[in-house]
């Protein structure tokens, strides 16, 4: 079996964050490991506090991983401390892992400031040169940037600039646009494009830190990068698509939805 790991935030309500890369690393297949870097009280209305986890202990769960079990596969997402994130590079520094997706998580669906702005240029420093692919949305490209993104032709000099920065790929996602969604992985060369229609749905917590994860999960599997996108695209998609009414505010996506069917265990 092939083992996957996360390092990112906790999602005291299960839709986003290590619960979510957990879930989806599940549902294809992986063993899913965690090394937490801090601790949320959210649900689906919002993030109310945070607690970061101490640059010793995020090193020491590093450490434990890396030391014992083989890792196919690396998501990294919630990291708001600078502390936390040069640790984090300086422990990856040591291992070279694979397969590392990073997903610059900065703020919430709510408008949580989930990394501070003194960290920003840290992760852009420390952590795209390790990235494998790092997976913005648009409003993290354009912290990143620093440019306006609305339409198709700013995303593709967005995404190159973000590669100028040190990332290998990178994969910009679309879904801020007001059309349709599309996707844009640069690869220094050139672009791939991943069209998907809109589904109409407040339910979307967690998508991104999902399909980061669902990439993850497809590249410990042996799939090239544009098969693993492309397949982790169609996950999300009907992840969202069958999405959950849980909570009064903004549901989770449905993480076993396709697991669940084949099972019968769908209406």
């Amino acid at each position: 079996m092939k083992k996957a790991l996360t390092i990112a935030g906790s999602d005291s309500s299960g839709g986003a964050g290590i619960q979510a890369d957990l879930k989806t690393f599940s549902a294809h297949g992986i063993f899913g490991m965690s090394v937490i870097t801090a601790v949320t009280a959210q649900n689906t209305q919002g993030v109310f506090a945070v607690q970061d986890i101490s640059r010793e202990m995020i090193a020491a769960q590093i450490k434990a991983i890396f030391e014992d079990i083989e890792v196919d596969g690396l998501k990294i997402g919630m990291v708001s401390q600078i502390s936390s994130i040069e640790v984090i590079a300086e422990s990856l520094k040591n291992y070279s892992p694979q397969n590392v997706v990073l997903d610059p998580v900065m703020v919430s669906k709510s408008g949580y400031h989930l990394l501070n702005p003194e960290a920003e240029e840290t992760l852009i420093r420390k952590l795209l040169p390790l990235a494998t692919v790092v997976t913005p949305n648009i409003p993290e490209a354009e912290v990143m940037t620093k440019m306006s993104i609305r339409n198709l032709p700013q995303m593709e000099a967005a995404a190159k600039i973000i590669r100028q920065m040190g990332a290998k790929n990178v994969l910009l996602k679309g879904g801020h646009l007001e059309d349709d969604s599309i996707d844009i992985l640069y690869n220094g060369q050139g672009f791939e494009y991943y069209a998907s229609k809109r589904i109409v749905t407040k339910n979307t917590h967690g998508t991104g830190c999902t399909l980061s994860s669902a990439i993850t999960s497809n590249l410990a599997l042996g799939y090239s990068l544009d098969e693993a996108v492309s397949r982790a695209k169609e996950y999300i998609s009907a992840a969202i698509e069958h999405s959950l009414e849980i909570g009064k505010g903004v549901g989770p996506t449905h993480h076993f939805y396709e697991l669940y069917k084949k099972a019968g265990m769908m209406n």
